[in-house]
């Protein structure tokens, strides 16, 4: 009888272990099982103020889901925004779709995870209430009195013409004339001996000394007259 009771007693212990076992393994089952719960949904803007829907997956499990979001109108899909496949992560694993939505928008966000999850994320999405604004701005025109006006070309000097073939003969045609002398310049290389003959004063030169000449003859000839007139007396 005391043996039969201590292996009751023992099968007891032991059932009871069991179940708190069984009810821990459970727990922890459930705990790491995808549930809808671990998504959920978010409109908002890029860095180029474009409108996106992030989804974000954190089932730690990392169960593969697909994830559809439907634009609503009067409670029906008025169209499907797109479909992608994620695998959830303990941080969360992040699925991004390009949307411009409007303000106030309705989007319906369906997971697909097996025989698992089948069901949409609830609440529905709501977009916000202001729209995304671009921050590239388009660069203002300039206004007419800031355009540029384009440069002048210089007019080019008076004194720049076709250069001169010889640039000897044009000095030499620009030399001033000396006055009174018609006479060419001598050339060049030519004695000092050749500088010494006629110029355009010796027929007055002549002229001068042939006067002298006859004044001095005449001199000469009442000089003697009155010498001799002198001795006859």
């Amino acid at each position: 009888m005391s043996i039969s009771r201590r292996t009751a007693r023992s099968v007891r212990i032991l059932g009871v272990a069991s179940a708190t076992a069984a009810l821990a393994l459970g727990a922890a089952g459930n705990a790491l099982a995808c549930n809808i719960r671990d998504f959920s949904a978010v409109a908002s803007c890029d860095d180029n103020g474009k409108g996106i829907i992030t989804v974000t997956d954190t089932d730690a499990s990392g169960v593969e889901a697909t994830v559809s979001v439907y634009l609503e109108s009067n409670g029906a899909d008025a169209r499907m925004v797109g479909s992608k496949t994620v695998k959830g992560t303990k941080k969360g694993a992040i699925v991004t779709f390009s949307e411009d939505w409007a303000p106030n928008a309705t989007y319906r966000v369906r997971i697909e995870a097996g025989k698992i999850v089948n069901e949409d994320i609830s609440p529905q999405l709501t977009a916000p209430s202001d729209a995304c604004k671009s921050s590239s701005s388009p660069s203002p025109s300039p206004s007419t009195s800031e355009t540029p006006k384009p440069s002048e070309t210089p007019s080019s000097p008076a004194s720049s013409g076709t250069p001169s073939a010889n640039p000897s003969e044009s000095e030499s045609s620009a030399a001033p004339a000396t006055p009174g002398d018609n006479a060419p310049s001598p050339a060049a290389g030519t004695s000092n001996l050749a500088e010494t003959g006629a110029n355009s004063n010796t027929p007055m030169i002549a002229g001068i000394a042939g006067a002298l000449v006859v004044v001095g003859g005449g001199a000469v000839f009442l000089g003697m007259r009155r010498r001799g007139a002198s001795k006859s007396s």
